[in-house]
């Protein structure tokens, strides 16, 4: 027999013999219709609880921030909770007892604004509702939405304490949450002020920072002129503002003493024009062209006539331009003052600062300093008192958001009695309510505080002994920072904050529960009451009854019957800052929960680069002023979501995509693969095109573990190979996982998600899809039960174990399935097994030096027979015997391989011989050069190699290797 079949006589067929891959695991993954069935496996066999069950294993806790309760679930909640989780999968399968109890921040203004909603919408004023009822409501509300969200983040494939999740909300929550700023109280840091707040005249509440969102809107700029009532006589001095509706309120007018001024002259005027000729005006040198131009004034049209120096303006006194106004029954008929400011800049305006210490934070204190008089000239609802002269009732904003008359009414009063010097309409980014979304003001009203410069009383003064001095030894010493930018960006914030406005003048909240003395007032030693057996009275009732308590009938008498006299005393109403309620559920959680922390304290929190205003900000300051340090070891920050252009999402633009529109389509493990695949330390792009990128990659990934899968179908313990038996191209694989295992715990352990996925990625389709599967195959399909069989085996099983734990923190549910191709039982899960141990011993750098000496040549002969598969020279690589010209070095490594094997050729020949002139060459790998030629012999029906000895066996048409092979089998 020649090896060559004939029409008479049939090829042998061979194809039951091979070992061909064989599993159910489809290529199409139908994860949307698959995920919820393990979803209901892991709550059925209690995979969280079990894994509570390992002991001696050390903690590692990630405190949850908690998303606010009131609508479904947004892109950026998915991206945030989706990289929690991946944290405590890698955590736990790196050997940690990683708990997560996730939670929900349930109280404030986003919820009663629903409420009060649904109350216009029926007529209903909220006001004739008794207080208990409306929180009620309002608790209900928040519960709806809770289950809501719970059922969308479990659709996310997130563990966690699902059954038993904190809420702001619960009973002993709010307990604490009294008790945490009781502590504050106790400390001596809870005091009540007047000064200019974020006020929400909508809302008619105050907003903190965090509850504050810039956009841009129009306003009206005016330049206006204050008269020299002495020390320079005719002189005007020209103040510009954008918020005309303050100048009423005006008390100062602020200069700044390195600025150089002038006296400027008016010598002509247009027609149309506030100015008159004879005019002089003090201006900043460096603005007074673009003052006088917004007055229509040419340069033609005024002079300037002199220097004034920081002495002179210091010694002038103005007169408000209200002063002596018709019907302003002298309210106005004070002295300006002329007062030095560090805040002033010859940036924009006119070098001179309208001064309004009740509606600004430079104009409070500049009045601080220097005894101004506060102003009380604007009601709760933004409108101007009834009994204001001139303007009483007029509106700085409509209810539904839109400037009022209050701007108009200042402006044509000024333009009366020829105080306006010009107007410009300008857009500006301008803070807003980020509830209602309408503008917020800066206004006076008294509130209560939290002192944050003030030594506290509680003797912890390891770390300073204010809350400033605490939080910035915290960032600076006992927080590690991911990324490092964070730090910088909360120190600069906590450096350069005021103290804590903590009351709100609302309903759904926990109430300041403290009370003030009748007839005192606020700074006396007495002013607040400060008895422990109230707090403990307080504390007690509300862990029975929740905050409700605090309003019920009768409660100052239940609080203060037998230790103080209810009737010398008033309760306050207001209610804490949310930012209060969420930065005190470390205390709720992480210390009194038995599944918290040891220690109270957090080793991570996770949240978007917005928290650093917000929930890190908030915790941080309320743990330093009751633990005296930052309730958290390290804090991670995440960019935002953004759609695949680069832009914002929004509604009105339609580019919004929603999680479960993702989910539906793709699954869960595809939104999952974006997260992980994406630098979430920037803004991350997610669209239809950027998930088909994904969706791809996972396919890829996917055509990896089916390959595993079907090798090892029938793998025993029997197959199993010593790793120092197998053959060298076996031992580089153990070499590759021995590395990528060091880098996968390293990547976890820094939170490089992206960094993990791409390298084992990359691991699975190019070193192994694309070359060692490619190279073992043949052994795999076709050796009987050899060494080499056994090995390759082996490795695949190792393989398989480590990727589908490597793996199982970012494919959560893949993996599942995956695990389950090959460890069926009721209780079976990869999310119950820790990364198999390191192996440091299989790393060898030798033998990887040598296999990149291999992979490198085998570009070259691969690259050859590309070219002849394109030519249509051979069809099949296994068609080709190419000669190889190496160096003697490179020799010498390719004849310790098979390297036609390498090559997934019939044979190959290495040589040093001189190249032909037209061998293949690729320029990127010098000193290899490849001269194609056929194989010669018979085709192999089982193994389809071109080998001399085919036919010449005892099976028809088949090479010794596969004749073996048949006969042992």
């Amino acid at each position: 027999m020649d090896g060559k079949t004939t029409s008479a006589t049939p090829a042998p067929d061979y194809k039951a013999t091979l070992n061909l891959p064989r599993t159910d695991f489809p290529m199409r993954a139908g994860l949307p219709k698959r995920e919820p069935d393990w979803l209901a496996r892991w709550a059925r066999i209690g995979v969280y609880d079990r894994l509570r069950e390992k002991e001696g294993r050390p903690p590692f806790v990630l405190h949850d921030g908690p998303p606010y309760a009131n609508g479904h679930l947004h892109i950026g909640h998915a991206l945030n909770k989706i990289l929690k989780d991946m944290v405590v999968r890698s955590r736990q399968m790196m050997g940690f007892d990683a708990r997560y109890i996730p939670g929900w921040d349930c109280h404030g203004l986003p919820i009663e604004w629903k409420i009060e909603e649904k109350y216009r919408q029926k007529g209903r004023d909220k006001d004739a509702v008794p207080v208990v009822e409306f929180r009620q409501e309002c608790r209900d509300f928040a519960a709806g939405w809770v289950d809501v969200q719970r059922g969308e983040f479990q659709r996310l494939g997130i563990t966690g304490r699902w059954d038993a999740p904190y809420l702001t909300m619960g009973h002993h929550a709010e307990a604490v949450i009294a008790a945490e700023f009781q502590t504050f109280l106790m400390n001596g840091l809870i005091y009540q002020g007047s000064k200019p707040v974020m006020w929400s005249p909508i809302e008619k509440t105050a907003l903190a920072e965090a509850e504050v969102e810039y956009h841009d809107r129009q306003v009206d700029a005016v330049w206006v002129a204050f008269d020299v009532a002495s020390g320079m006589d005719g002189a005007k001095l020209v103040i510009w503002t954008t918020t005309p509706w303050t100048l009423p309120s005006n008390r100062a007018v602020a200069y700044g003493p390195a600025i150089s001024y002038g006296l400027y002259e008016v010598t002509g005027r247009p027609e149309e024009c506030w100015a008159r000729i004879g005019d002089r005006y003090l201006l900043a040198d460096a603005l007074a062209e673009d003052a006088l131009a917004a007055m229509r004034l040419e340069p033609s049209m005024h002079r300037r006539l002199r220097d004034v120096m920081p002495e002179e303006l210091n010694a002038l006194t103005l007169a408000h331009p209200l002063r002596g106004a018709g019907g302003a029954d002298g309210e106005w008929d004070y002295d300006v003052p002329l007062l030095p400011g560090d805040h002033v800049t010859d940036d924009a305006g006119t070098g001179f600062v309208h001064t309004a210490p009740s509606h600004g934070d430079d104009d409070y204190q500049l009045g601080l300093t220097h005894g101004l008089p506060m102003t009380h000239n604007v009601e709760a609802d933004g409108s101007y008192r009834a009994d204001l002269p001139l303007f009483g009732g007029e509106a700085i904003l409509k209810p539904n958001g839109k400037p009022g008359g209050a701007n108009k009414a200042v402006i044509d009063k000024m333009v009366e009695v020829g105080a306006l010097l010009a107007r410009r309409r300008l857009t500006i980014s301008d803070a807003h309510s980020w509830r209602s979304k309408a503008p917020v003001i800066r206004l006076n009203r008294p509130q209560w505080f939290a002192a944050i410069d003030k030594p506290v009383g509680d003797g912890k003064d390891d770390h300073g002994e204010t809350v400033r001095q605490r939080a910035l030894t915290s960032i600076d010493t006992l927080v590690e920072w991911t990324p490092r930018s964070g730090r910088n960006r909360l120190h600069s914030m906590i450096e350069a904050r005021p103290d804590w406005v903590l009351s709100r003048q609302r309903a759904w909240g926990v109430p300041l529960t403290c009370f003030t003395k009748k007839g005192a007032k606020p700074g006396d030693a007495d002013f607040l009451l400060m008895d422990e057996q109230v707090n403990a009275r307080i504390t007690a009732a509300f862990e029975a009854e929740g905050a409700d308590a605090w309003y019920a009938e009768g409660a100052k008498h239940r609080f203060l019957d037998g230790l103080h006299d209810p009737d010398a005393y008033d309760q306050v109403m207001d209610i804490l800052d949310v930012w209060f309620d969420s930065g005190s559920t470390h205390a709720f959680t992480l210390r009194d929960r038995d599944d918290g922390s040891e220690d109270g304290l957090a080793d991570l929190y996770l949240e978007g680069t917005d928290q650093h205003r917000g929930w890190f900000h908030s915790s941080m300051l309320q743990g330093c002023g009751t633990i005296g340090r930052a309730p958290y070891r390290a804090v991670l920050t995440h960019g935002f979501t953004l759609d695949q252009k680069g832009q914002k999402m929004s509604k009105s633009i339609g580019n919004t995509i929603a999680p479960q529109e993702v989910v539906d389509q793709y699954g869960a493990d595809i939104l999952r693969l974006w997260v992980a695949q994406a630098d979430y330390t920037a803004d991350l792009r997610i669209g239809p095109e950027i998930l088909k990128g994904t969706a791809d990659s996972y396919r890829r990934l996917r055509n990896t573990m089916r390959f595993l899968l079907g090798s090892l179908s029938d793998f025993s313990e029997a197959d199993r190979t010593d790793p120092l038996e197998m053959p060298d191209l076996e031992k580089w694989v153990l070499h590759r996982m021995g590395q990528l295992d060091a880098q996968v715990r390293d990547g976890y352990a820094a939170y490089d998600f992206p960094g993990v996925w791409r390298a084992v990625f990359d691991f699975c389709t190019v070193e192994l899809s694309a070359f060692y599967f490619d190279v073992r195959k043949d052994a795999l399909y076709c050796d009987g039960e050899t060494l080499r069989r056994r090995a390759a085996r082996t490795v695949l099983d190792l393989l398989y174990h480590r990727l589908t734990t490597w793996l199982a923190p970012i494919l959560t549910f893949t993996m599942e399935e995956v695990w389950l191709e090959r460890h069926a039982g009721d209780d079976a899960s990869v999310h119950m097994q820790d990364m198999p141990a390191p192996k440091p011993q299989w790393v060898d750098d030798g033998l990887a030096a040598q296999w990149d000496t291999v992979r490198r040549v085998r570009r070259v002969v691969t690259g050859a027979l590309e070219v002849a598969r394109r030519d249509k020279v051979i069809g099949s690589s296994l068609e080709a015997a190419p000669t190889v010209h190496v160096d003697a070095a490179t020799k010498a490594v390719l004849d310790g391989v098979a390297f036609d094997d390498v090559c997934i050729v019939s044979a190959i020949t290495v040589t040093t011989d001189a190249a032909p002139s037209d061998a293949f060459v690729l320029d990127e790998v010098p000193g290899v050069a490849v001269a194609f030629a056929h194989a010669e012999g018979g085709k192999c029906q089982r193994c389809w190699k071109v080998l001399p000895d085919v036919g010449h066996h005892g099976h028809d048409g088949v090479c010794a290797r596969c004749d073996q092979a048949l006969s042992d089998g």
